[in-house]
C-alpha cells in the first residue's frame, strides 16, 4: 500500500490522504481509490491465501482404451507440466493459454468490470458501447480481450519504498504570493505554484543536480477567507453585461478594497496570518528547517507585491496622513490671519503637543512591559516582485530618487536581504524601481534575463549598466552615421527590443534618404533582433572590440545631443562606477523572436509562472545564496 500526501495550502482545505493499492500497467498511476477498495475486497475474498505464483490447477484430457478419462492435475510449475509423460509440448501449450485466456472470476463496478486470469493477472475493461463494440471485433479476429481491450492491474507498487527515497533536505522555501483576480477564479494560485515548482524541478534536474539541497514553493492563498463588505458590492451591480461586470468585480475590485482605509487592514492581516501560519507549519513538519538556518523567500504577483512590502516595511497610511497634517499647518503659518484665528490657532498647536506627549509616553510604557511582535515570524532573505506595481505606489507616497545607490531607500536590507523586481516588457502593470533610487537610472536599460538554455552566460553581477538612450534619433544620414553599431544581447545587457522598435523607425525616416540607409536599419534590426548568447570568451572580445570603438565615436554623438541629459560614463559607454547601484534590482525578460507585442500586452501578466527562463533566475540567486553560506561556515576561524 502505497500513501501519497499532501501539504495543505489553505487551512479550509481538507485534503484526504489518498492510499494507492492498485496500479495501472506501464504509467503505475493509482486507481481511484473507491474502486481500488472494492477491488481489493473482492480479490481478498476470492484469493485470500493464495501465492502469487504462476502455479494453477488445470483439467486434462487423455484418451484410454478408447475412452475419454479426465485427469484433475495439482498445482506445478510450466517447466514441470511440460516434460509429463505423455504429452507433446505443443499440445500442453495450447491448452494452457485457452485456459488462462479464460476469466476465473469477474467482477463488476459502476461504469468498468474486472477480470482475475490468475491470483496475479488482473484486467480492468470499460463497459462503455464503443469498448464492447471494439472488443467484439477484435475478438473475431483471433485477439484476446485482455491484449485487444483490457488494462492490466498491478497489486502493488512497483517497487517498493526504503529509507532513502526522500528528496533531498529542503534548505530554502519560497512563500507564492498572488494578486487580484484569486476570488474569480479560486484555487488558481495552488495551480500556479504547481506550475512553477515544476518548472523549477526541471531546472534543478539540469542544472543543479549535484547540489544535496532542495528548494520549495508553498502557495499562500490569503483571499477566500475574507468577507470585506461581503454581498454589497454584487447587490449595487447592474445586470447587464453581467458577466463583464462579474469579473471586474472579482478582479479588479482588489485594488479599490485595498486603497480603501476601511478594508486595507483586513487584507493585510489575511496575507500576514496566511505567511505566518503556513511558515510554523512547516516547521512544525520539518524541525530541522529552523535548527538548521533554513531560508525563507517570497515570490509575489500584482496587487500581492505592495501588500507582501506594506506588511514588511509596517507601513500605514495613518503616516501619510500626519504628514499632510504638518504640511496644512505650515500652509497656515504663511497666510494672514486675524487676532482671533491666531489665538485659537495657537491653542490648537499647544493641543496636538500636549496630546503627542500623552502618546509618547503610552508608547513608551507598552514598550517596556510587552515586546512588540514582529509583523512576519521569518526574516525574508529575497523578494521577488513580478508584473509588480510597486513602484507606482511608492511613487504615489512620496518616495523620491535620493544621491545613495543603496536598496535601503526603498528597503532596508535589515527587513530584506535582497529586491528584485522581474517583468515583462510588455506587462502594462508592472513598473521600474531603480529610478525611485537613483534617478539617472530611468535612462539605465534593466538587466535582462537569460534564456535558460543560454550557454556559459554572464553572471548578473558581472553585468554593466548601460544607457538605454544615448543620443537622440538621427535626422540625417551624417548623424546616423556617427552612431555606433547597435550591440548584440551577447555584448552587454542593453534592451534588444528598444533598439528593435527604434530601428523600425529609422527604417521609416531612411525610406526618404535612400535605400543605403534602409539596408542598415534592416541589418541592424535583424541582428538585434536574432542574436543569441555565446560563449564568455566572445563576450568579453566583443566588449572589447565595441568599447575601442566607442572611444572615438560616443563623445561626438553626446556632445551632438540636444536636451538629453549626459552623466559620467567610461570610455565604453557604460555608467560611471561612482554613480552605480549597489545591487541591480530591475530584470527584465527578454521578448520572443515572433512575439507580437500587441498581444504580450495582453497575456504577459500572466505568463510567468511557466517561464523557464524564470525558475533558471530565482534558483541562480537562491542557490548561489546557500552555496555562498555554506563556503562560510566551512572556513576555519582564524
Amino acid at each position: 500500500m502505497v500513501e501519497f500526501h499532501f501539504f495543505p495550502f489553505a487551512e479550509t482545505d481538507k485534503i484526504p490522504v489518498m492510499r494507492g493499492q492498485w496500479f495501472i500497467d506501464g504509467t503505475w498511476q493509482p486507481l481511484e481509490e473507491e474502486e481500488s477498495n472494492l477491488i481489493e475486497q473482492e480479490h481478498l475474498n476470492c484469493f485470500r491465501g493464495q501465492q502469487m505464483q504462476e502455479n494453477f490447477d488445470m483439467e486434462v484430457s487423455k484418451p484410454v482404451d478408447g475412452k475419454e478419462v479426465v485427469y484433475h492435475l495439482p498445482p506445478f510449475s510450466l517447466p514441470s507440466l511440460f516434460k509429463w509423460r505423455g504429452y507433446k509440448e505443443s499440445t500442453d501449450a495450447a491448452c494452457l493459454k485457452r485456459k488462462r485466456s479464460q476469466a476465473v472470476h469477474s467482477f463488476k463496478l459502476s461504469r468498468n468490470h474486472v477480470d482475475w486470469h490468475s491470483v496475479d493477472e488482473v484486467y480492468l475493461y470499460s463497459d462503455a458501447t464503443t469498448s464492447k463494440i471494439a472488443r467484439t471485433v477484435t475478438q473475431k479476429l483471433g485477439f484476446s480481450k485482455a491484449s485487444s481491450s483490457g488494462t492490466r492491474l498491478h497489486r502493488g507498487y512497483v517497487e517498493e519504498a526504503t529509507l532513502e527515497d526522500k528528496p533531498s533536505q529542503t534548505t530554502h522555501i519560497v512563500f507564492v504570493v498572488h494578486g487580484i483576480g484569486q476570488k474569480m477564479d479560486q484555487g488558481r494560485i495552488i495551480k500556479n505554484t504547481a506550475m512553477m515548482r515544476d518548472t523549477a524541478r526541471k531546472i534543478e534536474e539540469k542544472y543543479f543536480c549535484n547540489l544535496a539541497t532542495h528548494v520549495e514553493f508553498l502557495p499562500v492563498e490569503w483571499r477566500s477567507k475574507l468577507a470585506l463588505d461581503g454581498d454589497t458590492v454584487d447587490s449595487i451591480t447592474p445586470d447587464k453585461v453581467r458577466g463583464l461586470r462579474d469579473m471586474l468585480n472579482s478582479s479588479a475590485m482588489d485594488i479599490m478594497y485595498y486603497t480603501s482605509p476601511l478594508y486595507r487592514d483586513e487584507l493585510v492581516k489575511g496575507l500576514q496570518q496566511e505567511l505566518n501560519r503556513l511558515y510554523m507549519l512547516f516547521c512544525s513538519r520539518n524541525p530541522e528547517f529552523e535548527e538548521k538556518g533554513g531560508k525563507v523567500s517570497i515570490v509575489s504577483h500584482s496587487l500581492g507585491c505592495v501588500i507582501t512590502y506594506d506588511i514588511m516595511t509596517g507601513w500605514n497610511p495613518v503616516r501619510l496622513y500626519e504628514q499632510l497634517l504638518q504640511k496644512e499647518e505650515e500652509d497656515l503659518e504663511d497666510r494672514w490671519m486675524s487676532y482671533a484665528e491666531q489665538h485659537l490657532l495657537e491653542e490648537l498647536y499647544i493641543t496636538k503637543q500636549r496630546l503627542r506627549e500623552i502618546e509618547e509616553r503610552l508608547h513608551e510604557l507598552k514598550a517596556s512591559t510587552i515586546s512588540k511582535t514582529p509583523a512576519l515570524k521569518f526574516k525574508v532573505e529575497n523578494f521577488f516582485c513580478m508584473g509588480s506595481p510597486l513602484a507606482v505606489f511608492l511613487a504615489l507616497r512620496g518616495i523620491r530618487p535620493g544621491n545613495s545607490g543603496s536598496q535601503d531607500h526603498i528597503l532596508p536590507r535589515t527587513i530584506c536581504n535582497r529586491l528584485l523586481n522581474i517583468f515583462h516588457p510588455t506587462d502594462p502593470v508592472a513598473y521600474r524601481l531603480e529610478p525611485l533610487i537613483l534617478k539617472h537610472y530611468s535612462n539605465i536599460s534593466p538587466v535582462q534575463i537569460h534564456w535558460y538554455n543560454t550557454a556559459n552566460p554572464l553572471p548578473y553581477e558581472h553585468m554593466k549598466p548601460s544607457f538605454l538612450n544615448p543620443t537622440k534619433e538621427p535626422t540625417s544620414v551624417t548623424e546616423s552615421e556617427s552612431i555606433p553599431t547597435i550591440p548584440s544581447p551577447a555584448t552587454s545587457p542593453v534592451m534588444v527590443r528598444r533598439h528593435y522598435g527604434e530601428s523600425i523607425t529609422n527604417i521609416g525616416k531612411a525610406s526618404i534618404l535612400g535605400a543605403a540607409s534602409i539596408g542598415k536599419g534592416l541589418g541592424g534590426m535583424l541582428f538585434s533582433r536574432f542574436g543569441r548568447s555565446s560563449a564568455p570568451t566572445s563576450q568579453t572580445s566583443e566588449t572589447g572590440k565595441e568599447g575601442t570603438e566607442g572611444e572615438d565615436k560616443k563623445p561626438v554623438a553626446i556632445h551632438s545631443t540636444v536636451g538629453t541629459p549626459t552623466f559620467p560614463h567610461s570610455s565604453s559607454g557604460f555608467l560611471d562606477p561612482t554613480l552605480e547601484l549597489e545591487h541591480r534590482i530591475d530584470f527584465e525578460l527578454r521578448e520572443g523572436l515572433v512575439e507580437s507585442r500587441y498581444w504580450s500586452a495582453v497575456t504577459s501578466h500572466t505568463a510567468y509562472w511557466s517561464s523557464m527562463d524564470i525558475a533558471l533566475f530565482l534558483l541562480t540567486f537562491m542557490y548561489k545564496q546557500d552555496q555562498e553560506d555554506a563556503d562560510k561556515s566551512n572556513l576555519d576561524p582564524v
